[in-house]
C-alpha cells in the first residue's frame, strides 16, 4: 500500500475518532510532579510509576523537598522503578537545578527544559504539551511503533518520527495525537503480535496483517 497524504489525514481522522478524549495516564497535579513521573518512566510501566510518585510525592513534593529527602532516600523511595540510581541521581541533579537555578519551579521554555539532567526530547515534550499545553510530539516507545508501522511518519530514530509526525498532522492536533498513538500502541499495535484484525485503521495500515 502507498501511504499517500489522503491515507494519512485518514488515519489521523480515524485514530482522533476512536481515541477522543485520550489522557495521560501518569498520574500528576503540577509541571514538577509530571516531570519527575516522565523521567521515571522509562522503561517502567505508567502503573508503577503511579505507585512509584504516589509514595514519593507523600514524602517530598517540591524540588526542594526532592533535595531534603537525600541520594540514598530518594534511591529507596524509587527502588521499584527500574534503573533507580541512575534515574535518582538525575532526578537530585534536576532539583538542585530547579531550585538553584528557577526559583523551584520547572520552565515553561522546552530549550531550557533539555537542560535539566535527564531529560530528553522526549521529556520535554510531554512536559511542553501536558504541563504547558503547547503544542508538542513526544515519541516514545509506542508512538515510535505505531508511526512507523501506519507509516504515517517512519524514521530510524526518535526525532525522525517527531519530524514525520508534526508533517503528517496539523499542529493544532499535535499534544492530541501524542496520546492517540500511545493508546493505540498499548491496545491494538502491540509490540508482539498486535491486534490487526481488531484495529480500526486495518484497511489504512500498510503493515496490517504482517506486522512484526
Amino acid at each position: 500500500m502507498r501511504v499517500t497524504k489522503a491515507i494519512k489525514a485518514e488515519q489521523v481522522r480515524i485514530l482522533s475518532e476512536v481515541y477522543a478524549g485520550a489522557k495521560p495516564a501518569l498520574q500528576f497535579h503540577n509541571p514538577f510532579e509530571l516531570l519527575i513521573a516522565v523521567i521515571l518512566s522509562a522503561q517502567c510501566t505508567d502503573k508503577r510509576v503511579n505507585v512509584t510518585t504516589a509514595r514519593l510525592f507523600q514524602k517530598a513534593a517540591t524540588p526542594a523537598a526532592v533535595v531534603a529527602l537525600g541520594l540514598p532516600a530518594l534511591e529507596n523511595e524509587i527502588r521499584d522503578c527500574g534503573l533507580f540510581r541512575n534515574k535518582a541521581k538525575n532526578i537530585m541533579a534536576t532539583c538542585m537545578t530547579l531550585c538553584e537555578k528557577y526559583g523551584g519551579d520547572v520552565p515553561e521554555d522546552y530549550d531550557e527544559l533539555l537542560k535539566l539532567p535527564g531529560v530528553g526530547r522526549k521529556t520535554a515534550n510531554v512536559v511542553t504539551s501536558i504541563a504547558f499545553h503547547r503544542p508538542a510530539i513526544a515519541v516514545d516507545t509506542h508512538v515510535f511503533r505505531v508511526a512507523n508501522r501506519l507509516k504515517l511518519a517512519t524514521g530510524e530514530t526518535p526525532l525522525e518520527v517527531e519530524k514525520g509526525l508534526q508533517k503528517a498532522i496539523p499542529k493544532d492536533r499535535w499534544s492530541e495525537a501524542h496520546h492517540w498513538l500511545i493508546w493505540h500502541g498499548r491496545k491494538i499495535c502491540k509490540a508482539r503480535r498486535p491486534l490487526c484484525d481488531e484495529c480500526p485503521l486495518k484497511d489504512v495500515c500498510p503493515s496490517a496483517g504482517h506486522a512484526e
